[in-house]
């Protein structure tokens, strides 16, 4: 480590702030692989001017022991494959219950078993059902799980396109440095968000500014952008 990079990282903890990412039906993060993970799913906004009506999550494979909460949207009910997996987790409201205009923030959490799976992207596609007071329903589509997709702003209404909400799943960690060999291809460095600083050879990020600062001036340091499958790397938490 270059002894102006260790300098930095000595206060980069006190300096460094997270800029949530915004975005229509959110959910909390990260997850760790093979760990238990409640993850809240986050309904900011209705349809137009519509209260949410109904909200459906589909569950991607390899996530298991899923266990919905009831929330004051309504009850939690489970779709299952003809295996027993689950499959998508609903909450309905009861009709007398929607509200004349979209004016609620809703919570809906989910607790299930993450898969070993360090460094990948879980995506839980999302329709929500808006109704008006006169029963009439409409849809948004949260399925896009390009990873590819435009800002929003939590409070603009309905952004032009759709993500599917997103879970990034990390390995297990400890305080200081951690050595990971990565099995995914990591083009979102966002990942590592909460770290001090991450090295793969010669080459090193941080969400930091100040630290990527003097990683870009660093003389034999490269910019580190993307992780290539098999490569390893350092992360300091």
């Amino acid at each position: 480590m270059k002894r102006a990079l260790q300098s930095c990282l000595i206060v980069a903890g006190s300096l460094f702030t997270v800029a949530a990412a915004q975005a229509h039906i959110s959910v909390s993060g990260p997850a760790f692989a093979g760990a238990t993970h409640e993850a809240t799913f986050g309904v900011g906004h209705g349809c137009d001017g519509a209260d949410t009506y109904r909200v459906k999550v589909q569950i991607p494979a390899g996530v298991t022991s899923v266990r919905p909460l009831d929330s004051t949207l309504g009850k939690a009910a489970l779709e299952k494959d003809t295996e027993g997996n689950v499959t998508a987790v609903v909450w309905t409201k009861a009709a007398a219950d929607v509200l004349p205009a979209d004016t609620n923030y809703y919570k809906l959490a989910v607790r299930f078993k993450v898969p070993d799976a360090p460094f990948k992207t879980l995506y839980f596609p999302t329709l929500q059902t808006c109704r008006t007071a006169d029963g009439t329903e409409t849809i948004a589509e949260w399925v896009d799980t390009s990873g590819e997709h435009g800002s929003h702003d939590a409070d603009a209404g309905t952004p032009a396109t759709h993500p599917a909400p997103s879970l990034a799943v990390l390995p297990p960690r400890s305080p200081g440095w951690n050595k990971y060999t990565v099995n995914e291809h990591v083009h979102d460095l966002s990942v590592f968000q909460d770290a001090l600083i991450v090295w793969a050879g010669k080459a090193a990020y941080s969400p930091n500014p100040n630290t990527q600062s003097l990683i870009m001036t660093e003389p034999d340091t490269e910019v580190l952008t993307m992780i290539h499958p098999g490569t390893e790397i350092w992360v300091k938490y």
